[in-house]
Order: structure tokens, then sequence, then C-alpha cells
């Protein structure tokens, strides 16, 4: 028990985890168009972090170190992109650095985290914009559709964690959580949808049954389960596509 302990405080309470899983989430979209590498990989990942390091400590006493933390990071990155990339690249990524700052920050009278029903919509657009634009040469829509779903269904279920806590009005709140799972079927069948016509046929499977996954873990997300069946169980899903990626082509 105490092992489990201190995985949770060192890898998922750390932002740790929800990092590399969104990294993971990217690296399959990018093996998926041939443009893997490694810089671009520890570019996605320390940006994850930083944000999410940002969005959690930013009322704390240690907001300060985070800062100064975050300030280093976006050294590292900028280096990463000018030394791989281009200007381009650069710009790009500055965008959705502050498209992350827009989601929670202290120093805005509104964020997006503040208006009802938006938070889960705009945690897609920024995931998705990572997978579909900063990490291609081009704007690929059809990844950014499902990426844009996936990443919004899976929202829903810490919303459901969260309704009875949370001080925005959210669609658990609104429509009751077994609506709010509707939803987030739906959002997921049109991802894996769009996945089958688009995506080369070993991706394409990959992601089905990723989906399949995900739909069981939406099914079973319920306000009263422990607070990991959600930071882990239910973030891992968007490490899933890579993962059964992996397994399809090594086994």
């Amino acid at each position: 028990m105490n092992i489990l302990k201190i995985l949770k405080k060192s890898v998922i309470d750390s932002q740790v985890y929800v990092s590399l899983m969104g990294t993971l989430f990217a690296v399959f979209f990018m093996k998926e168009q041939n443009t893997f590498r490694f810089p671009t990989i520890l570019l996605i990942f320390i940006t994850y972090f930083s944000g999410y390091l940002y969005t959690k400590y930013q009322y704390t006493k240690h907001f300060f170190k985070i800062l100064v933390l975050n300030a280093i990071a976006a050294v590292i990155c900028a280096f990463l992109i000018i030394h791989n990339h281009n200007e381009i690249r650069l710009l790009k990524w500055f965008i959705i650095v502050v498209l992350g700052l827009l989601y929670n920050s202290f120093f805005l009278d509104v964020y997006i985290r503040k208006i009802p029903l938006l938070k889960v919509f705009y945690v897609g657009l920024v995931w998705a914009l990572v997978n579909c634009w900063l990490t291609l040469p081009e704007f690929n829509f059809p990844i950014f559709l499902i990426s844009f779903f996936y990443i919004t269904a899976l929202v829903l279920p810490f919303d459901i964690r969260d309704m009875r806590s949370d001080t925005v009005k959210t669609f658990p709140m609104l429509i009751g959580v077994q609506n709010t799972k509707y939803i987030a079927y739906f959002l997921v069948f049109i991802s894996s949808l769009i996945g089958i016509f688009y995506l080369k046929p070993l991706y394409a499977t990959a992601f089905f049954l990723s989906s399949i996954i995900t739909y069981i873990l939406i099914y079973f997300s319920e306000n009263k389960r422990d607070d990991s069946y959600f930071s882990f169980g239910v973030e891992t899903c968007s490490a899933l596509p890579f993962l059964f990626l992996l397994i399809m082509e090594y086994f």
C-alpha cells in the first residue's frame, strides 16, 4: 500500500504521468505521419509538464519556484525548436503555450476554466493542436478531429469525479452523470469512425481497440470512485493507441 501511495505522489500527483500520456498520444500520430523525432517528443513532454505544474501550483507557496522552472523549460523548448526545426514551429509552440495560459491563470479576471461547459472542449482543442499542428508541417484536419473528440470525451469523466467540488457548472451538474456518459460515448465513436477512414490500417486498428477500453472506463466512471481510477485509469486512455500499436508491431 505504501508503494502505491509513493507511486501516486511521485508519478501521478507530480504531473509526470499526465504529461507522459499526452506525449505518447502525440507520438502515435507522429509515427502515423512519419514525423517521429526525439527532440519533438522531448519538446512536447516539457511543454505539457511545465503547463500542468503551472496550473497545479499557481495558488501555492511553491509558485515562484514553478515560474523559475517554467522559464528554464521555455528556454530549453525554444532551443530544441530553433536547433531542430524553424521559426514557424517556434511560433506554433508559442501560440499553444499562450492558449494554455488562457485556460487557467490567476492574473486573468476571467479564464477559460471559469466559463461553464467550455473547459472540456478547450482541453481537447489544445491537445489536438499539439497533434495536428505543432508536430506537422501543415495543419492536419482529420488528426485534429480525431484528437479533439477523443480528448474531449476523456475530460468528461473527470467532470463526473469533480461534480461535487467544482465551482463552475459542468455537464454532470446540468444533465446528470448518465447523459454526460452518453456524450462521451458519442465523441469516442465519432473519433474512432474518423480514425477508421483516415488512419493507416494498423493505426486505425490500434485506435479502435483503444476506443473499446475507453468505452469501458467511461461506463464505470462514478463520482464515488477513488481518484486513482481517473488519474491513472482514464488518464491512461490517451496512451492506449500508442501502446496497442507497439503490441501489434512487435508481438
